[in-house]
């Protein structure tokens, strides 16, 4: 009994890594697709959501079925509770880029493109998707320590959705012409930093498994200022820099 159970749980980790390195694909074609404004990837993203659900589903079903087989150590409950809970994370993001991808499809005939933007959507999404490769790693090994890196990392996807909102939104005062091409920008950016989020989520759950305590690890949360206060340590390095350049 205790060998069946063993490959069982090894399946469920498996299928859990699996449905997270898909999800990190959804997030790179949704945003590709929006960036290329090709609506074939966007349809194609789309279409793959249904793939995401299917892993949660399995999951959910296939974690309650291993508890029935045998009662779990207290470790192994807390792993496959943690399963259960970051898969749900995993499927938010997903429902995120298909949300991307569908407004790659709503801007297929728009006139211009924002080169800036995009580049920075793209950072964006390069960050997200690397928070997620790690917070991945961090799970496969309850790796406490790349954890709690991850989720400092999260204060990046912050520093950059407030910067690119700010360019947005100052093209749109100037340009009003532009305001309803720049609301779907603007909803990529949040749709993104709302990914970075869910991923501090998964990576909280990785801390449960590992010790069995709900930790809060969102930056964010804890100190709302912090996001303005280190824009502003950076505009005051920049700054700084500037200076010295102009001396030498």
């Amino acid at each position: 009994m205790n060998e069946i159970f063993n490959d069982e749980l090894k399946k469920l980790r498996g299928r859990f890594m699996e449905m997270g390195i898909n999800t990190s694909e959804q997030i790179y074609k949704a945003t590709k697709a929006f960036i290329d404004r090709d609506v074939a990837l966007a349809k194609e993203v789309g279409e793959n959501d249904r793939l995401i659900n299917d892993g949660e589903t399995y999951l959910e079903k296939h974690a309650f079925k291993l508890m029935n087989i045998q009662k779990p150590k207290e470790s192994e409950f807390r792993s496959i509770m943690s399963i259960l809970k970051a898969s749900s994370d995993l499927e938010r993001m997903a429902d995120h880029a298909s949300h991307i991808a569908r407004d790659a499809i709503r801007i297929k005939d728009m006139d211009q493109h924002w080169p800036d933007i995009e580049n920075d959507i793209a950072q964006m999404a390069e960050t997200v998707r690397h928070m997620l490769e790690k917070a991945l790693d961090a799970y496969v090994y309850t790796d406490e320590q790349t954890a709690y890196s991850v989720a400092n990392m999260d204060l990046e996807v912050d520093k950059q959705y407030v910067q690119v909102h700010e360019k947005i939104i100052n093209r749109m005062h100037a340009h009003p012409e532009l305001i309803k091409d720049g609301s779907h920008y603007i909803t990529v950016i949040h749709l993104l930093e709302r990914i970075g989020d869910h991923i501090v989520n998964l990576v909280e759950w990785v801390i449960y498994a590992a010790t069995g305590k709900i930790t809060e690890l969102n930056p964010g949360k804890a100190d709302p200022e912090l996001v303005n206060r280190e824009l502003q340590k950076q505009a005051e390095e920049q700054e700084k820099r500037a200076n010295q350049n102009k001396k030498s």
